[in-house]
């Protein structure tokens, strides 16, 4: 079935796209200064929303805080963006089939150890190992954030939505 985009529903995308923006000015100390707090906005969109909102906003996410790190990594931050989609897409279906805390534990882990992976054979293998500390901090951060304001945040977000529009 397909939903109806609201005003309301888009605005809060964006809502989430700008708090994701003010996350990335948080910067996570990394050898790439593109490990921030821009992807909890996304998490709480994947949770609330809907997986795909929840994508839009972790792959906006990513590149507001690749750009605010000045871009370190070029075009490869389009491959983490698409990372960081699947990652929030993935997070919102395991919250939604209500299986909260194992939802930020496979976040913590996929994109601590499997997100960055492909960077063992674009960059190397030292690159990889040199980057796993800041993104277990930041995953951690961001996960927690999320979990702890996802279900302060439904009565929000969800008033006003049609039952497919939101999740409650």
């Amino acid at each position: 079935m397909k939903e109806k985009l609201t005003v309301k529903f888009l605005s809060w995308i964006a809502m989430f796209i700008a708090l994701s923006a003010v996350g990335a000015s948080i910067k996570i100390p990394a050898i790439i200064g593109s490990v921030a707090l821009d992807a909890f906005p996304a998490l709480l969109a994947a949770a609330l929303l809907g997986g795909v909102p929840g994508a839009i906003v972790g792959a906006l996410g990513h590149l507001l805080s690749a750009l605010l790190g000045g871009f370190p990594l070029g075009p490869l931050h389009f491959v983490i963006a698409i990372e960081m989609a699947i990652l929030c897409w993935l997070f919102g279906g395991m919250y939604g089939k209500n299986h909260k805390l194992l939802a930020g534990v496979v976040f913590v882990l996929l994109n601590t150890f499997a997100a960055p992976f492909p960077f063992i054979f674009l960059i190397s293998k030292a690159f990889y190992i040199s980057m796993l500390p800041s993104l277990a901090v930041g995953s951690i951060l961001n996960a927690a954030i999320a979990l702890i304001l996802i279900p302060r945040l439904v009565p929000f977000v969800a008033h006003g939505f049609t039952k497919g529009e939101a999740r409650r």
